[in-house]
């Protein structure tokens, strides 16, 4: 039995971005400015972002135009297929119906590339000629290597130390693209200096990264601050996922029960979710939205919804968000894309608001579930892709026992081409679980602001 792959022509790629602001019944709160608690507005954030991505940052309108010279970078992979899974339907004997939306197959290997093309284009646009950045497991960090190779602007990318050790060719894969990759904490910056001083063995943290990154921006004037998950504008770029996955579902005459995504700051997760929840908002459907993160890092599952800093030096904007706290430090999973202490402030309203749900999975059960994935449909996927596959598998497993059929569909963010370390661990038993212990939970969220 093989797999129905469901395309859609290059005219079908969508022309314009969903904007969930436009529709939900609860805004976020305004994002706060870090020295005076007052709600930023647009000066507050030109010293790090054009103005095109802040106007995005707080617009309301429904749908926002990609510009036609993103749209034909878009046209290299997209619009990306659609599958519908009979392989492993039939490995796990289940009636549900199983589609997966594959993202890997973009230049960067992952979504991420969806948001870094128009960053880059935009920064470009407003004179800008250098971007830092900050990146996990490297997929974001690779995505904006290329981007900025695209539109001929400078890179220097914040890793992740733990990441930077453990995925030496996504370093490799950035220097390709020309960028500058340097393990953070780092003695570049003044906060880097700062954590290495506390703990010279630190594995590090996105929030340290993100420190980093901040900083070096704020020093140059031809420099801004490109972030690849989190905040609004990054979000609306994914939704070209979503509503591709939406047309192509049409062409199958299939639609989902469940959209099931990997979450750590919330960028895949909205992609494919954003336009379903538009569906049930506006047209009344009842589609579950699952978000899917590890136990190790249980931002929305077991955090506080509150304001909170992005980064661990308290130089962005403070957020509403689910949050660990900002000096929260996340065990050294291989997930490293989801080892984030902070929630999208648009994913973390519409779970405040019941609209979404979450679920956390230990480690060891998700690599069990990507070879299950790799075994019946021939790709293997990324870890933090592997969180939704094991969301899949248990909504599947769940249609198993109680005999209904229903269509299942989840986010494929990435391939793991780059995560064999990873794989080794798991199949010689080396690899751990790590469950988050709620002394460790407490002690970090004492860091919390007063607001």
């Amino acid at each position: 039995m093989s797999d129905t792959k469901i395309y859609l022509s290059e005219k079908e790629i969508p022309t314009h971005w969903y904007n969930i602001m436009a529709d939900m019944p609860n805004l976020p709160k305004p994002p706060l400015n870090p020295q005076t608690r007052q709600p930023a507005g647009p000066p507050d954030l030109t010293p790090i972002f054009p103005m095109d991505l802040i106007m995005q940052e707080v617009s309301q309108d429904r749908w926002i135009e990609i510009p036609e010279e993103v749209r034909e970078l878009y046209k290299i992979w997209r619009p990306s297929p659609l599958v519908r899974a009979h392989r492993l339907e039939k490995a796990l004997g289940t009636p549900a119906k199983i589609f997966y939306k594959y993202e890997g197959a973009s230049p960067a290997g992952s979504h991420k590339l969806n948001t870094a093309l128009p960053q880059a284009y935009y920064n470009k646009k407003a004179g800008i000629k250098r971007l830092s950045t900050e990146t996990g497991a490297g997929q974001w960090g690779s995505a904006l290597s290329m981007a900025c190779n695209f539109f001929g602007l400078e890179c220097t990318v914040y890793m992740v130390k733990i990441s930077y050790q453990q995925k030496p060719y996504r370093r490799s894969l950035m220097q390709i693209f020309g960028a500058e990759v340097i393990a953070s904490p780092s003695d570049r910056t003044n906060a880097g200096r700062q954590f290495l001083a506390q703990d010279p063995n630190s594995p590090g943290s996105l929030g340290m990264a993100i420190s980093e990154a901040v900083e070096d921006a704020v020093g140059r004037a031809d420099t801004n601050y490109s972030l690849g998950s989190v905040l609004n504008h990054v979000m609306l770029h994914q939704t070209v996922i979503g509503l591709e996955a939406q047309a192509q579902m049409a062409k199958a005459d299939a639609y989902p029960d469940i959209v099931i995504a990997c979450c750590g700051g919330g960028s895949n997760f909205a992609g494919i979710g954003f336009p379903f929840v538009y569906d049930n908002l506006t047209k009344g459907t009842k589609v579950r939205l699952q978000a899917v993160e590890p136990e190790a890092c249980p931002t929305l599952t077991r955090g506080t919804f509150a304001y909170d800093f992005g980064d661990v030096s308290g130089l962005t904007p403070l957020l509403s968000m689910y949050t660990l706290g900002k000096e929260f430090m996340p065990a050294g999973i291989h997930a490293g894309g989801l080892r984030y202490h902070g929630e999208s402030p648009l994913v973390s309203q519409l779970y405040h608001d019941g609209l979404i749900e979450a679920k956390a999975v230990k480690q060891r059960s998700i690599f069990e579930a990507a070879l299950i994935f790799a075994r019946a449909e021939g790709i293997i996927p990324a870890p933090e892709s592997s969180h939704a596959i094991r969301g899949a598998i248990d909504e599947a497993l769940a249609c198993k026992e109680s005999g209904e059929a229903k269509t299942i569909l989840f986010g494929l963010s990435g391939h793991g081409h780059f995560d064999m370390t990873a794989y080794d661990n798991y199949l010689s038993g080396q690899l751990q679980d790590y469950s988050l212990p709620q002394e460790t939970l407490d002690k970090a969220l004492k860091s919390l602001p007063k607001i």
